[in-house]
């Protein structure tokens, strides 16, 4: 029998266009919740299908599971999210895209700076060896040698 105000995995897979396997692993993390029926099937109140929705719309923008569910956490008493909500998070998330953004940008300017010059040096490589950090670990190709640390 049927919850009253619930959808079946298969009917939340289908609205929202995420594999039956995916709702299961946001279940499995926290991100969703689901009631189960005495044969033991999930049901999802309906108001998961926004919860899912910005869960898509998030990933798309390249944000990690667990900036996601950060966000989710701040909804009072675990609702799905209104429109105020998401003009917040959306905000919020907007603010980091812009920090990653202007770190790729640098990154950017830095394999371009490193191609152009075609040194191909770790001595002055502004990505594997700023401030010749290399230097001060010893002789030889350290990077090359799988020798990552920071320190000096």
């Amino acid at each position: 029998m049927a919850l009253p105000n619930t959808i079946t995995i298969t009917e939340l897979s289908q609205r929202s266009g995420v594999q039956a396997s995916a709702l299961r692993f946001y279940e499995s993390i926290g991100l969703i919740d689901s009631e189960r029926t005495g044969g033991n099937h999930r049901r999802y109140p309906r108001a998961t299908l926004r919860v899912v929705s910005v869960i898509r719309v998030a990933q798309g923008l390249g944000l990690s599971l667990r900036e996601i569910a950060d966000a989710l956490k701040s909804l009072p008493d675990g609702r799905s999210p209104t429109a105020e909500d998401w003009e917040r998070m959306s905000t919020a998330w907007g603010e980091a895209l812009d920090a990653r953004i202007g770190q790729l940008q640098q990154l950017r300017d830095d394999l371009s700076e490193c191609i152009g010059c075609g040194c191909l040096s770790l001595e002055r490589c502004a990505l594997f060896n700023t401030d010749d950090r290399a230097a001060r670990k010893g002789a030889g190709p350290r990077y090359l040698l799988g020798d990552r640390s920071e320190q000096a």
